[in-house]
């Protein structure tokens, strides 16, 4: 059986959703960032962890994808030009929404005071607008990222307008807060954030 080691309100939750979403048993810990339970699967203390038979997967896009794989769901097939489209519309994402995201992050709250930059959330927020922007032009015709089926972008998206809303960065393409609605709709989101 799966462990997850990380609190549900980190990148955690991902791969909690994934594993709802492909109806797969595990264990969750919500060990905090850092902590010994950690540490000793993480040398670097971050979240999440995923323990598959002792053996520990460490970032959350990697941990996900793993399941996707694992359990033919989520995912296009490896070598085909669907995986392709896939995992380029993945790294779009960590690159224009999350790194973002984690930046701002970072200068608010993570980073010792003396070295925080308050202003850098201007910057930060102007270009996850624009970032919002590209993304229109790269989504399929829905109801998911890819066209007719969820992916393992539309996990990372989803988490990441979550993530924008608590931080107070603007959903400024009309389409987003419908399909962020859609996407928290889902029974395996809401098992997900029941934990």
């Amino acid at each position: 059986m799966y462990r997850v080691i990380g609190r549900s309100d980190s990148r955690a939750f991902r791969v909690l959703w994934v594993l709802e979403e492909l109806g797969q048993p595990f264990e969750h810990d919500p060990a905090a960032p850092r902590s010994d339970g950690v540490v000793a699967f993480n040398p670097a203390g971050k979240v999440p962890v995923l323990v598959d038979d002792g053996i520990p997967i460490t970032d959350s896009t990697a941990i996900i994808q793993y399941l996707a794989d694992r359990h033919g769901g989520l995912t296009h097939p490896a070598g085909t030009r669907d995986r392709a489209r896939q995992d380029s519309l993945t790294q779009f994402l960590l690159d224009e929404f999350d790194a973002v995201l984690w930046t701002a992050a970072r200068h608010s709250f993570v980073l010792p005071e003396e070295l925080r930059v308050s202003g850098i959330k201007d910057s930060l927020r102007w270009e996850f607008q624009r970032s919002q922007e590209t993304l229109k032009q790269r989504v399929g015709e829905g109801p998911f990222l890819m066209g007719g089926d969820m992916t393992v972008p539309d996990v990372i998206l989803t988490h990441c307008l979550s993530w924008a809303m608590a931080a107070r960065f603007p959903l400024t393409d009309g389409w987003l807060p419908d399909y962020m609605a859609r996407m928290k709709a889902r029974a395996a989101y809401r098992r997900a954030a029941a934990r």
